[in-house]
């Protein structure tokens, strides 16, 4: 297809003015080929793994940025989940240790971060499983760039309120040992979690995945909301149709470069993320195309049918533009990466109730929220237990990072800086859901897992 002068004009216009990036390049690497007996040769294996084709990654990845003029702003590493490769080593120390060798070779490669230290236990947790979650506040405490996942239900397994219920107490550990829980932002819980998925915290490279491959995360809420902001008096239809033209345009980018990226690395091109991803940088807001929609702030009514209208627009102009669109795919909507959000929070317009409402039409769940320090264990398990129960019966994808910062309550705020941005903390039920939780075990998968 010919590239006119003025869709040249077009995209750069997009990148100088409206934000529009590359938001990551992850690279996922198999680990499985590391295992060793002796875990010293075990954990060299896996720092030389990561180094040399981390600097690859960081090498080709500037020559496009110059080749192009796009900004590919991380760079970042997925690996196996850790837990499925250490079960031969299932010590709490060796653990934190295998943490630490992630974390210098990051580091020493110049990768923002490594995603995939976490496990799999939608249906059960092995002494492996039990090992890492344990581990997990020593982790974040002594580490800069490991994040860490947990899938703990699928619509063919059901929700696995045993291994939800480890997750409370293991935050609050993690808040009370780093700064202002920051560790607790580089966690999340998942059902229906993408092995594609190329957005942090949640990467990781899927048991079903290549030995190796490059994931393209998209992103340009300032460009969607630069159109709809022209087209002030055009129905929800013709809405729809400019968005997804827009969103063509964004991917046709992602999947030029991440197409030309893994070729120059000699490694399978996966997928294109094409998840509409905020940053607090000005104009770069999910919250503020859904008021450019007409809807006064983000959390009044009206803002959930407008999120789905976008969320469709979204995945319609992505997938007409690559075939191989996946990961989350959609609209993510964190509450502290977000200008928009931010300011809805802080104004009464949004509270939990409504995040979590949104999060039935939209792509992840929800993400980045900050909640009172003493929020009980049980309190943070119920809401996750909410949210992946969404995900659970509705057939798709959710998640949630949740901060309780400990000090903190409800209508104070907490500055995470950079792209994590400021946290309004938000007030949570007072009432309790212990009793619920107590009865553990694992929630049926709806009948919609019986397809076959």
């Amino acid at each position: 297809m010919p590239i006119s002068v003025e869709e040249v004009f077009e995209t750069a216009s997009m990148i100088l003015h409206q934000n529009l990036d590359i938001r990551t390049t992850t690279m996922g690497i198999n680990l499985k080929d590391c295992i060793h007996s002796d875990f010293k040769v075990f954990t060299e294996n896996v720092y030389e793994k990561i180094l040399k084709n981390a600097q690859r990654l960081l090498k080709e990845a500037a020559k496009l940025e110059l080749k192009y003029g796009v900004p590919i702003v991380n760079k970042r590493i997925s690996i196996t989940p850790v837990s499925l490769i250490m079960e031969t080593h299932c010590e709490r120390e060796k653990f934190i240790e295998m943490a630490r060798t992630l974390d210098r070779a990051g580091r020493n490669a110049g990768i923002d971060f490594i995603g995939g230290f976490g496990a799999l236990v939608h249906k059960g947790l092995t002494a492996s499983d039990k090992t890492l979650i344990e581990s997990l506040p020593d982790v974040f405490a002594e580490t800069e760039r490991v994040c860490s996942f947990l899938n703990v239900g699928t619509n063919t397994a059901g929700l696995n309120l045993d291994a939800i219920n480890l997750i409370g107490n293991m935050l609050k550990e993690t808040a009370s040992k780093t700064k202002d829980a920051i560790g607790c932002a580089k966690f999340v819980v998942f059902a229906n979690a993408p092995e594609d998925n190329p957005f942090m915290a949640g990467a990781f490279h899927g048991v079903g995945e290549p030995d190796m491959s490059l994931n393209i995360g998209i992103s340009g809420p300032g460009v969607v909301r630069g159109v709809v902001e022209k087209n002030k008096d055009c129905d929800l239809t013709q809405l729809s149709e400019i968005i997804k033209r827009t969103v063509f345009k964004i991917t046709r980018s992602g999947e030029l470069i991440g197409r030309e990226l893994a070729k120059n690395l000699e490694i399978p091109f996966g997928i294109v993320d094409i998840s509409l991803a905020p940053t607090t940088a000005s104009g770069d807001s999910v919250a503020n195309i859904i008021e450019a929609f007409g809807i006064e702030s983000i959390g009044a009514h009206g803002t959930t049918a407008a999120l789905a209208l976008l969320m469709d627009a979204v995945k319609k102009g992505g997938a007409m533009a690559s075939g191989n669109v996946g990961g989350l795919s959609g609209t993510f909507i964190p509450v502290s990466e977000d200008t928009g959000m931010i300011e809805a929070v802080k104004r009464g317009a949004l509270n939990l109730n409504k995040l979590e409402a949104l999060t039935a039409v939209c792509s992840v769940g929800m993400d980045m929220f900050a909640i009172p320090g003493d929020t009980p264990a049980e309190t943070i398990n119920a809401i996750i237990a909410d949210e992946l129960s969404i995900g659970i019966i509705n057939n798709k994808t959710t998640a949630v990072r949740v901060i309780p910062v400990p000090g903190k309550k409800a209508g104070d705020s907490v500055d995470f800086g950079g792209l994590l941005g400021e946290a309004p903390v938000m007030m949570v039920n007072p009432y309790s859901s212990e009793n619920f939780l107590k009865r553990g075990g694992r929630m049926p998968a709806p009948v919609t897992s019986m397809r076959n």
